[in-house]
């Protein structure tokens, strides 16, 4: 009479199976593997002397076990007496990691194929960060830079079954384009699985980096501060008048303009100044308005935003900003959203104001602003350093002579 699924393991089943974990035991002790299963329940385990696990205040090896996760049938015991030879021999080497052991998103790393360990990448990263603005940042990451090349991982390990996990990982860096931050992108998210999965990889990813560079990137036609005028003009929306008019003002990102305290617009404060919020990109940051004259130019102080959703449980920072590139199409508006932001950093620039203030209010490092605005930042220097040269020096050119003969 078959056993019904509730019904436990029968005393005979239970002995033949402890017979047959004894006789691979003896096996393994001939060998000198150091190692032993056993069996708990009905799951076996493998116990040995082992390095301390993650996280452990013990300094030496000593005696644990590694649960397998493994049925305790014969050929679940077939499976444990390869992983005992396999993890005896990293032991050799003082390879073993335990992270391929310990239980990761509902399973275990070495016993996961490759959509199962992609997915439990996509949830460790997605994990990692404190705060609900942490996690939507991390979202929007996620789907600009990781998930395209880790499904084009997918394809080639589809395509070519006969290559290894880090061959396939090479082959799909070296389907990007060379030279291309498209190739700098994808080296960074499979580095960051092989960092997951514990994947050593023979030649670092950075090495098939190449030469790309800010400097190789086309030269923008930023529109000038009269074309930003006019385009404001054209319109007719009052709500995405104002998207427009606080971009262009306050140098913000598309998804910026809908997390913001407005408050210093709407009490009249002649400063002006908006706070970005912690849900956005890059956290919480004051900006002030140049030109502060657009404030009252652009009707700023009406906050009048479109009726976005801006639930994060429900869309993403991305998906939000595609909306903007949609309406700025939609209007005609000859540059783009990005545009108005690199406008607004160069404006700063003519300012004089100093670089460090200008990227905090912009939201990224000095060493990005400097890096992105180099050309403008050098230009205002050099400019600068030749007017206090000229300003301190009494020289002057030499007139011509008199020729009287």
């Amino acid at each position: 009479m078959p056993k019904s699924p509730g019904q436990s393991t029968s005393p005979t089943a239970t002995t033949s199976i402890d017979d047959q974990i004894a006789k691979v035991n003896h096996r393994l002790k001939v060998a000198q593997l150091g190692l032993q299963v056993e069996r708990r329940g009905q799951k076996l385990s493998l116990r040995g002397t082992l390095p301390p696990r993650p996280g452990s205040d013990r300094l030496r090896p000593h005696q644990q076990r590694i649960s397998l996760n493994l049925p305790a049938t014969a050929a679940g015991l077939k499976q444990a007496e390869q992983e005992a030879k396999v993890i005896a021999a990293q032991l050799i080497q003082n390879c073993f990691d335990w992270q391929q052991y310990l239980p990761v998103a509902g399973g275990r790393l070495h016993q996961m194929d490759l959509a199962e360990k992609l997915a439990a990448f996509q949830q460790s990263f997605l994990q990692d960060g404190s705060g609900f603005a942490q996690a939507a940042s991390r979202q929007t990451t996620w789907d600009a830079a990781y998930a395209p090349y880790l499904r084009k991982l997918e394809e080639i390990v589809q395509a070519r079954p006969h290559l290894s996990l880090p061959e396939a990982i090479y082959a799909t860096v070296q389907a990007t384009r060379s030279n291309s931050r498209s190739r700098q992108i994808c080296c960074t998210a499979l580095s960051g699985l092989a960092e997951f999965l514990h994947l050593e990889l023979p030649i670092p990813l950075k090495t098939y980096w190449g030469t790309y560079g800010p400097n190789q990137t086309k030269t923008r036609r930023l529109p000038s501060d009269q074309e930003i005028v006019t385009a404001f003009g054209k319109i007719p929306n009052p709500a995405w008048q104002f998207v427009y008019g606080i971009m262009a003002t306050y140098g913000l990102r598309n998804h910026e303009v809908f997390f913001c305290d407005y408050s210093g617009l709407v009490l009249g404060q002649s400063e002006a100044v908006i706070e970005v919020l912690e849900t956005s990109k890059t956290g919480s940051h004051a900006v002030w308005p140049f030109y502060p004259e657009w404030v009252e130019q652009f009707n700023l102080r009406q906050v009048t935003l479109p009726a976005l959703n801006t639930d994060l449980s429900q869309t993403t920072l991305r998906r939000i900003g595609q909306q903007v590139n949609c309406q700025f199409r939609r209007y005609q508006i000859p540059f783009s959203p990005y545009d108005l932001r690199h406008a607004w950093a160069v404006r700063t620039i003519h300012f004089d104001l100093p670089d460090a203030v200008a990227a905090r209010m912009m939201g990224h490092s000095v060493a990005i602003h400097n890096r992105t605005y180099h050309r403008w930042i050098t230009l205002r220097d050099q400019q600068q350093a030749v007017k206090t040269a000229l300003s301190r020096s009494n020289l002057q050119a030499p007139q011509p002579e008199n020729n009287l003969s």
